[in-house]
């Protein structure tokens, strides 16, 4: 089975990043529909590192802006949720759920923190990119951005569960004014190689 082309451009070929926002909500139920749509892709040893605020309210919006740059203020607080994208560094504290038919995969990781800590942060960010992936498919546009202290986030948002932030990502449906043109990518020659 592969998708049409229809569904290749809605994914990747026509898909831009977002800078305005509609005033258009967006729903529990879908952003319920969009973690258990992104929770699916792979991920090292189904170790599933990323966790994810999604921030909605006046209040948390209000936590959210003093870590934002000035030049990612306006359409991050816009838009109708912003995802954190964040991971959690002792996500193999969920193995034993996650992998298992391997009960010493926790060890791998509580015996090695520089493994701990690069399967926490690769992981996490290729979860992030499902949910880029998965909002798309879903029907909302994305914005996604690295434009912000992380140190200010973790303060605000992760204090007592010792999760780390990685990037934003504004979720919700995209005002075309503020869409850019398509920006030049690499040929396959200037980018990969055949081995």
């Amino acid at each position: 089975m592969t998708i049409d082309a229809a569904g290749l451009d809605l994914l990747f070929r026509e898909a831009r990043t977002h800078n305005k926002w509609s005033d258009r909500p967006v729903s529990d139920e879908t952003l319920q529909e969009l973690y258990d749509l992104m929770k699916f892709g792979p991920t090292s040893a189904n170790s599933s590192p990323a966790r994810f605020v999604f921030v909605r309210s006046k209040e948390g919006k209000e936590k959210l802006a003093p870590a934002l740059s000035s030049g990612n203020m306006e359409k991050t607080m816009s838009a109708p949720v912003v995802a954190i994208v964040a991971y959690d560094p002792k996500f193999y504290e969920k193995l034993p759920k996650l992998f298992p038919h391997n009960p010493d995969a926790t060890s791998w990781f509580t015996s090695n923190d520089a493994l701990a800590a690069t399967t926490a942060f690769r992981n996490g960010t290729l979860q992030g990119a499902y949910l880029i992936i998965a909002a798309r498919a879903l029907g909302l546009d994305t914005g996604a951005m690295s434009g912000f202290d992380n140190a200010k986030v973790d303060a605000a948002f992760f204090a007592d569960n010792g999760w780390r932030s990685n990037f934003l990502v504004n979720l919700g449906y995209g005002d075309p004014s503020g869409v850019f043109g398509r920006s030049p990518r690499l040929d396959f020659g200037e980018a990969a190689v055949l081995a």
